[in-house]
């Protein structure tokens, strides 16, 4: 996408499942110079769909859509298209590492958090428009801190555990299958978890997705 002569507005599409907040973005988004709303959608699908006939410069997306497409999914497919496609811009109130990989990784612009003080949204929006990144404070934060401390890469054993976990095993199911205790299982889980900066299973395994951990 070319970047907007300075007259034009930012053409914005919402994307977060609550109604009300959307209503609240749409409202506050309404006092600002430049920045035009031009849709809401709901899901990731209707993301996908609006865009197609809409043309915004930048979707302001949310990770934590409920059913069917989850809010990274949709970055994907918003952003595979190039410069063709709009440029995403994360809005969420989740700042784990995990989320904040997986939205970068799926080719996000922008990273921010919904408790951003409403001129540092304005500015991400238009930024985001010309090609230029933007992340809240705290996620900057923790990516300066991963990079300096990037954690140690996965085991031969972790990898077979997480491989496990990826099947929809559970703990037992997953020891008789490796000939280890519950115990041992459960260690190994723990450092998974730290190294991938996830707190659940299936945050496990959808980051080891994202990086192409699993066969």
């Amino acid at each position: 996408m070319s970047t907007l002569p300075p007259s034009s507005p930012v053409r914005l599409l919402l994307c977060d499942d609550h109604a009300v907040v959307r209503a609240g973005l749409r409202a506050l988004l309404s006092s600002a110079d430049g920045i035009d709303v031009v849709g809401e959608a709901a899901t990731g699908e209707e993301a996908l769909a609006m865009a197609a006939h809409l043309n915004p410069d930048v979707v302001l997306m949310d990770l934590q859509l409920e059913g069917g497409m989850d809010g990274v999914t949709a970055t994907r497919r918003l952003t595979a298209r190039g410069e063709r496609g709009p440029r995403v811009l994360v809005l969420t109130m989740f700042d784990t590492d995990a989320d904040i990989t997986r939205a970068v990784e799926a080719g996000a612009i922008g990273y921010l958090l919904k408790a951003e003080q409403p001129e540092e949204l304005f500015s991400a929006i238009r930024d985001a428009a010309s090609g230029r990144g933007a992340l809240s404070a705290p996620v900057a934060d923790r990516l300066l801190t991963r990079l300096r401390s990037p954690r140690p890469a996965l085991s031969a054993r972790e990898h077979e555990i997480l491989a496990q976990l990826a099947r929809g095993l559970g703990n037992r199911e997953i020891a008789r299958a490796l000939f280890i205790s519950e115990a041992t299982v459960k260690t190994h889980l723990g450092r998974i978890y730290g190294k991938l900066g996830v707190e659940t299973r299936a945050g496990a395994v959808a980051v080891a997705k994202e990086r192409r951990l699993l066969p």
